[in-house]
C-alpha cells in the first residue's frame, strides 16, 4: 500500500466571457418577441406571457456575475440561443480532448511530471459528448499516454469519484500516477430561454495528477488523507437526453432533453446532506471541522455554499476559508470545485488541512480531505 498525493493541477479557461448584462440583454430579446409573436393568444389566455430577467436578478440568486464560455455568439443570438460548435473529423481531436489536454499539459507541468510517469487516464465528468471511443483514451493518445483510460459520469461529483478511484489504483500498487481530467461544456446543455436556469453554467476543464507520495517531487503536493462518498437517487436534477430519444420520437426537442432541476428543493435536500457527509468525513479521521483551513466547495450556488460551511463551523466561513471562483466562471459542474483547489492552494503553509467537496445530480456527494506536504 502506497501514500498517494495529489501533486498537480491544471485549468483550461475558454477565451469568451459573457457577463450578466451581455446574457440579460439576448434573454429579454428573446421574451419580447415570444410575447409579440403570441401576444393573441396571450391576451386568450392559451400561452403564458414571458417574463424578463435582470442582472440584478441573477446575481442575488447564485452569485454569479459572468461565465467563461466555448462559443459566445451562438449562445447570444436571440435566434439561436446557444452555443455554435461544428462537428470535427473523425481525425482532429476531439472538443473535449482539446479542452483536456489543454489542461492535463498544465497540471504535468506543475507536477514535474511528463507522459512517461503517467499510467492512464481518467476523464471524470457530466457531459461526454460520444459514447465510444472514450474521450480518456482519446486524451491518453494525443499526451502519448502508456497504459489505460476509461470514462465516468457522476455528474457534478465526477472530479471526487474520480479522485477516490484513481487513489485506491495508486494506493493498490496497480498505477504509479493517474491523470484525473475534467473537461465541461455545460452550456450545450443549458436551456438558454428557461429564465431561472439560463445564468447557470459555464465551460472550463481542470486535471489533476494523482501519484504515489514516494515518487513525487512537486512543490504542490497535497497528501490524500481521505475520501468518502455518497449517493442517494433524486429527480430533482435530471437530463433525459440519450441515444434512446431517437427511439421515442414523442419526445425529441422537449425541455427535459436539456438541464432541468427543482432549485429550491435541492438547496433544501444537498445542503445539510454535504453538511453531514463532510463532518462525518473528518470524525472518521480523527479530525475536528475547527482543524480544516480551507473547503474548496462545489461551485454551484454562493448561498448553498455559505450555508454549508456555516453548519460546519457554526458561523460565517471568511473568503479564505471558503474561496469562491464562481463569480467569474459560474457553475462548471465537475470543474468547479477543483478550479476553487487550483487558484487558491499555493499560499497554504505545509501542513495545513483542506477539504474538497462536490456535490450535485444524484444525488451525489464526494469529500476528499488533503493535507499540504
Amino acid at each position: 500500500m502506497y501514500d498517494v498525493v495529489i501533486s498537480g493541477t491544471g485549468l483550461y479557461t475558454p477565451p469568451n466571457s459573457i457577463s450578466n448584462d451581455e446574457l440579460v440583454q439576448s434573454f429579454n430579446t428573446y421574451v419580447a418577441q415570444f410575447n409579440a409573436e403570441n401576444a393573441a393568444a396571450i391576451e386568450a389566455g392559451e400561452v403564458q406571457a414571458l417574463s424578463e430577467s435582470s442582472a440584478a436578478f441573477i446575481e442575488k440568486a447564485s452569485g454569479i456575475k459572468s461565465r467563461f464560455v466555448m462559443d459566445k455568439a451562438g449562445i447570444l443570438d436571440p435566434q439561436r440561443m446557444k452555443p455554435h460548435l461544428p462537428e470535427r473529423s473523425n481525425d482532429e481531436w476531439s472538443i473535449l480532448c482539446q479542452m483536456g489536454v489543454a489542461a492535463a499539459e498544465q497540471a504535468l507541468q506543475r507536477a514535474g511530471k511528463t507522459a512517461a510517469d503517467i499510467d492512464g487516464v481518467i476523464v471524470a465528468c457530466s457531459n461526454l459528448q460520444r459514447a465510444y471511443p472514450a474521450i480518456s483514451i482519446e486524451i491518453q493518445s494525443a499526451l502519448g499516454i502508456q497504459g489505460f483510460g476509461f470514462d465516468m459520469n457522476v455528474a457534478c461529483s465526477s472530479a471526487t469519484f474520480g479522485i477516490q478511484t484513481a487513489s485506491n489504483s495508486v494506493k493498490l500498487g496497480q498505477a504509479r500516477a493517474l491523470l484525473v481530467i475534467s473537461p465541461e461544456i455545460c452550456t450545450a446543455h443549458l436551456n438558454f430561454r428557461d429564465r431561472d436556469s439560463h445564468f447557470i453554467f459555464g465551460d472550463a476543464a481542470t486535471a489533476l495528477v494523482v501519484e504515489r507520495a514516494d515518487l513525487a517531487t512537486s512543490e504542490h503536493q497535497f497528501e490524500i488523507v481521505s475520501t468518502k462518498l455518497l449517493t442517494t437517487f433524486s429527480n430533482n436534477i435530471r437530463n433525459n437526453f440519450g441515444f434512446l430519444n431517437r427511439a421515442a420520437e414523442e419526445g425529441e426537442g422537449t425541455p427535459d432533453k436539456l438541464f432541468v432541476q427543482e432549485g429550491r428543493k435541492v438547496f433544501r435536500d444537498v445542503c445539510p446532506m454535504v453538511a453531514e457527509l463532510v463532518g462525518a468525513h473528518l470524525d472518521e479521521n480523527t479530525l475536528n471541522v475547527s482543524d480544516v483551513q480551507r473547503f474548496w466547495l462545489h461551485q454551484a450556488n454562493l448561498s448553498m455554499n455559505h450555508l454549508i460551511v456555516k453548519k460546519l463551523l457554526g458561523r460565517d466561513a471568511t473568503v479564505e476559508e471558503a474561496p469562491v471562483i464562481l463569480d467569474s466562471y459560474a457553475n462548471t459542474s465537475s470543474a468547479g470545485s477543483v478550479i476553487a483547489f487550483h487558484t487558491y492552494q499555493d499560499d497554504l503553509p505545509k501542513g495545513a488541512l483542506g477539504v474538497l467537496s462536490s456535490f450535485g445530480a444524484g444525488y451525489s456527494i464526494g469529500s476528499v480531505i488533503l493535507r499540504k506536504k
